[in-house]
């Protein structure tokens, strides 16, 4: 029996010799064979082989698929030059109807079966272990001489056939101060699952509690580290479980195929290809991934917005890089809620100012885009002209369909939580993300005032309420932007969906590209000929311009020809 001591530094070959031999006392390959590909197994009858397939290319983050071999053909000469599939994993795994029904050292008894059956080898994070190492990261899995935590996951894969089931992951703790190294050293190994899929807490992939995996070994976090995920090959032992073929062999995970291939040297990469790590949430514990050039992109946006043509003094409201990580949060969002009206002008009727709901309109145009609830609250006094408002968006092509608009009162204590949860239920947000834009809030002496210091405490609901109780439900993000700053958070949502990295991480490298909907996301931005029609319509409904009151072409005292549609095309700009 050979112990495991010195293993790491074997050739490929020699290490397949020994486990063929069935000499070796360990219970996976993490850490063998460093800087070498190793490689899951599924073994299906040939009449699945070309699904299987299907379902590896439309999965390809989980399935990156090495290798494919021929009916009955045991070797895999692109991988190794002495293999013999049936003998050559420390394990096996043997299904029939979609129960395992065995653990096995060799497959040589199933010779004859084996004839009709095809070999699939695909990509293993246990190949990145190296990269990782060489960034300075500890693998803890290896330092704890154990398996790699794998986990069944609530994200459902792409079906393609009788092949479905959700994602499989592996979890390995990383130092915080290291999640952004760790990313880069494996973002190119696209053939060992790449970057992460996830990184923060395990709740929002639907795993309950990391001490209990589905597979492998439970590994200890330190005190600092942060869970991160990755897509893992076990995901094709979940698709053999779902179809139920009345035979299947697969490796047992953890126990992989150890080829002759060396793992990719990283390659000089360009700011679109080089990702950037980023916190937007702290509860739940939540990071994102972006291109450095959208991350760039989205800081100029803010810059852009952070000008002050008319003297307001709003210099002291701008938070430095909040753009971005808003943007990211709502791009993570399935349902955002957006507030806007300031009834500044409390002699006219309607009193609201035209500062704010463009560019609430054109938030809500790329939410709608982009396949996101949104749904907007507004005083109860103001709905029937947010109505006409937003029904004037979808006549002029602004809004693909109406906005659900809803109305906020404080009835009793938790009126802001039975708002913004079902049942009252913190556990069960309705909203992920709430937007307000040019909206009153409620001074220290419990009125609400224009900024002519002029009370209109009469002319708002409390709809600010639900922004301090968000602060308390976990999951609940916030956001204030100016109207300015409403069409900025629409190109940037727009340069974030194109961005492949971040796309990626969106759809946990399961399904395809999003990128097909380009065009339409592209439709939905503001442009100057929207917004002027808008404020036509605006106009038409006596709402009027902060600063002056005046019913003419202004937002603010500033005209719309040369200062906003300026500012309209410098950030469609960016988007180009």
């Amino acid at each position: 029996m050979i112990l495991t001591g010195g293993l790491k530094s074997l050739l490929p070959h020699v290490l397949r010799r020994i486990i063929r031999c069935n000499r070796l006392s360990i219970s996976n390959t993490s850490g063998m064979a460093e800087g070498y590909k190793q490689a899951n197994v599924v073994i299906l009858h040939k009449s699945l082989s070309d699904d299987f397939e299907k379902f590896c290319h439309a999965n390809d983050g989980p399935l990156p698929l090495l290798y494919r071999s021929k009916p009955g053909d045991w070797k895999c000469p692109s991988l190794s030059s002495d293999s013999d599939i049936r003998t050559d994993c420390l394990q096996y795994r043997i299904y029939e109807h979609g129960a395992c029904t065995g653990s096995l050292k060799s497959l040589k008894e199933y010779s004859e079966q084996l004839k009709d059956m095809v070999t699939f080898y695909l990509g293993c994070s246990f190949s990145f272990e190296k990269a990782v190492q060489n960034a300075g990261i500890p693998i803890r899995n290896v330092e704890q001489k154990c398996n790699v935590s794998m986990y069944k996951t609530a994200v459902p894969c792409y079906s393609v056939s009788t092949f479905c089931c959700n994602l499989v992951v592996t979890m390995r703790p990383i130092p915080e101060s290291k999640l952004e190294a760790a990313v880069l050293a494996t973002s190119e190994l696209k053939e060992a699952h790449g970057a992460p899929i996830h990184m923060g807490d395990p709740g929002l992939l639907g795993i309950q509690d990391l001490s209990k995996p589905d597979y492998g070994d439970p590994v200890h976090l330190h005190p600092g580290d942060i869970p991160a995920f990755w897509a893992c090959g076990v995901t094709g032992v979940e698709a053999v479980i779902n179809c139920r073929a009345p035979l299947a062999f697969t490796h047992s995970p953890g126990c992989m195929f150890i080829t002759d291939l060396k793992n990719d040297n990283a390659t000089v990469r360009s700011s679109r290809e080089v990702p950037q790590v980023h916190c937007i949430s702290q509860d739940p514990l939540h990071y994102s991934i972006v291109s450095a050039e959208a991350a760039q992109k989205i800081k100029t946006l803010e810059t852009l917005i952070g000008i002050d043509p008319g003297d307001r003094g709003i210099i002291h409201l701008h938070r430095q890089d909040e753009l971005l990580k808003a943007c990211l949060s709502i791009s993570h969002a399935r349902s955002v809620l957006i507030t806007t009206g300031f009834p500044t002008h409390f002699t006219y009727e309607p009193p609201e100012e035209n500062d704010g709901p463009p560019g609430a309109l054109a938030i809500a145009a790329t939410l709608q885009a982009l396949e996101k609830e949104v749904a907007i609250v507004t005083d109860q006094r103001a709905m029937n002209l947010n109505k006409k408002i937003i029904e004037d968006a979808v006549q002029l092509g602004i809004l693909k369909r109406p906005v659900p608009l809803l109305s906020y009162q404080r009835e009793s204590a938790d009126s802001a939580l039975m708002f913004l949860c079902e049942n009252g239920n913190p556990g069960r947000p309705r909203f992920d993300h709430l937007i307000a834009i040019e909206r009153a809030g409620m001074a220290a002496d419990g009125n609400y005032y224009n900024a002519r210091k002029v009370n209109i405490k009469h002319l708002v609901d409390p709809i600010d309420e639900l922004f301090l109780a968000a602060q308390t439900i976990p999951g609940i993000a916030t956001t204030g932007v100016s109207n300015w700053g409403g069409y900025a958070i629409a190109c940037a949502l727009y340069i974030l969906s194109t961005c492949e990295i971040h796309d990626r991480y969106l759809r946990k490298a399961v399904g395809f590209p999003q990128l097909s909907k380009k065009m339409v996301w592209l439709s939905a931005l503001p442009s100057v000929t929207k917004e002027e029609k808008l404020l036509k319509a605006l106009v038409r409904h006596g709402v009027r311009s902060g600063k002056t009151a005046s019913l003419e072409m202004e937002v603010d005292g500033l005209p719309f020809y040369n200062t906003h549609s300026l500012m309209i095309e410098k950030l469609l700009q960016e988007v180009h």
